[in-house]
């Protein structure tokens, strides 16, 4: 018999019952060959090249390793060749589980250096659409979305070479994703100016200098604050639409790391109110490298994977429901769509029969965007069918949330509650959850109630959130009128 670099690892595999044990031995990351799957992708293509590529060793070391078990079990003599390289692998599958095997690597604390250079050999180039599955696969495979969202950075430092070799996407004018990057460069340069300042006051800080310099500041991390209003345009606007396309995992790491940046601009906001100059500075520079890191993300991977997958009509959902959120530091890029709900409501006509009456569907709609209180309507697959459009949402809702999954319309860190609500409804054990906050100033009530039909069967959830600041203010009684 006669080996080489270019063996396929599955020759071996089937022709030698010890192989997949030996090959264990050699290298523990050959543990990547005991899942089925890779072993059916990964070992079904493979050369022994490629495979000392995955394990970190030569692969004329691997090549004689392998020849002199051969001998050494079957008594046979092998021949060896020097035929063959490493060249990356073309296979999806197989690059696949090659790659979760690199980021599961990271997670264990393996050396960036290493890793990147078992990437640079096996898998060489990359698109955003292989690098959402990738995380897509770790989460529905049991890693937590935060340690993906812990690790997201250091992947992204492996894959950056072959990122940086596409462009960022190109799109016309008023395209939901122009306009999101005409925000990121209005950002970078609030960002530019903040880092102008804060280098100025040194990171040894010099007081008179911070002190003069609070107010500019202020005013420049207030004008920061508004990203908050492009990342809700991605939570509600354009993650539901990939979700469509089973596109989940990625965005709900995103969200998460948005939340982190919400949370870093109002703590470095709260330092400048104090005398704890070097721990703004520290942490005012975390936040803006956070922020780069993330623009990195959407004009990397996010965007150009949305430019791939959605079509034409489904960018034109994306784009309904962007100007109720509405746009940061940018005028708004116009558009003349209207949304489904708007269309269905103006064609719409007659009056609907009530238990108690009848309302015609514009009477309806005006009734419950006058009420005290914002409303929402979950059915009974846990999807967001209904919000009222109130003119002062306390919490905000576009369009771009209707039919999707209740679980997606919030946060990671709050999914857990949202789902034990519902898991209580549907089981009949509880009919009601409430809970109280103190936002902005203003105490909010909100209240989750268990909707149920004549039959007592499980039909969805309603949620009432209400201002009651000045509710709680009241005191004996009001009888006569006075505006």
């Amino acid at each position: 018999m006669q080996i080489s670099k270019g063996t396929k690892v599955k020759e071996l595999l089937d022709r030698y019952d010890f192989m997949l044990d030996f090959l264990l031995g050699v290298s523990p990351r050959f543990k990547l060959l005991k899942n089925p799957v890779a072993l059916k992708t990964v070992g079904s293509v493979a050369t022994l090249a490629q495979a000392a590529s995955i394990a970190g060793i030569s692969p004329d070391v691997l090549v004689e390793k392998v020849a002199s078990e051969i001998e050494k079990r079957t008594g046979t003599k092998v021949n060896r060749s020097d035929e063959g390289k490493v060249e990356g692998l073309t296979d999806s599958q197989a690059r696949q589980e090659v790659l979760k095997d690199i980021i599961r690597d990271l997670h264990d604390g393996a050396d960036l250096q290493s890793v990147k250079k078992r990437f640079q050999e096996l898998i060489r180039d990359i698109d955003a659409s292989e690098i959402s599955r990738m995380e897509q696969r770790l989460i529905e495979e049991g890693m937590p979305e935060n340690e993906v969202k812990r690790l997201c950075d250091v992947h992204v430092q492996v894959f950056k070479e072959s990122l940086e070799a596409k462009d960022a996407p190109v799109m016309p004018e008023g395209h939901p994703v122009h306009t999101l990057m005409l925000e990121n460069r209005a950002s970078e340069e609030l960002m530019n100016k903040i880092e102008e300042i804060i280098n100025r006051i040194g990171d040894a800080p010099d007081i008179d200098t911070y002190n003069k310099n609070r107010g500019d500041l202020e005013n420049l991390l207030l004008s920061l604050k508004k990203i908050d209003l492009h990342y809700l345009r991605k939570e509600n606007q354009l993650f539901p639409v990939l979700e469509k396309h089973d596109i989940s995992g990625p965005s709900q790491v995103m969200w998460a790391l948005h939340d982190d940046i919400r949370a870093m601009v109002k703590n470095a906001l709260e330092l400048l109110a104090t005398d704890k100059a070097a721990e703004f500075v520290v942490r005012t520079r975390e936040l803006i490298q956070t922020i780069r890191d993330m623009i990195y993300k959407e004009e990397h991977i996010l965007y150009p994977l949305a430019v791939e997958i959605l079509s034409s009509e489904e960018w034109d959902r994306v784009s309904r429901g962007e100007e109720e959120i509405g746009y940061a530091w940018i005028e708004s890029p116009g558009s003349d769509n209207v949304s489904a709900v708007e269309k269905s409501t103006e064609e719409a006509s007659g009056k609907m029969k009530l238990d108690t009456g009848f309302l015609t569907v514009e009477q309806v709609n005006l009734m419950l965007r006058h009420l005290p209180v914002d409303i929402s309507f979950v059915n009974e697959n846990d999807e967001v069918v209904y919000y009222s459009d109130t003119p002062e949402r306390i919490f905000p809702r576009s369009a771009g949330v209707i039919g999707r999954k209740v679980q997606k319309c919030h946060p990671p860190k709050s999914v857990s509650i949202v789902q034990q609500i519902l898991d209580d409804f549907r089981a009949g054990k509880k009919d009601v959850a409430e809970f109280w906050i103190q936002l902005h100033g203003k105490f909010i009530h909100i209240r989750y109630f268990a909707i149920r039909d004549s039959s007592s069967a499980y039909r969805g959830c309603l949620e009432v959130s209400q201002d009651v600041t000045e509710i709680r203010k009241l005191e004996g009684e009001k009888r006569l009128l006075d505006y």
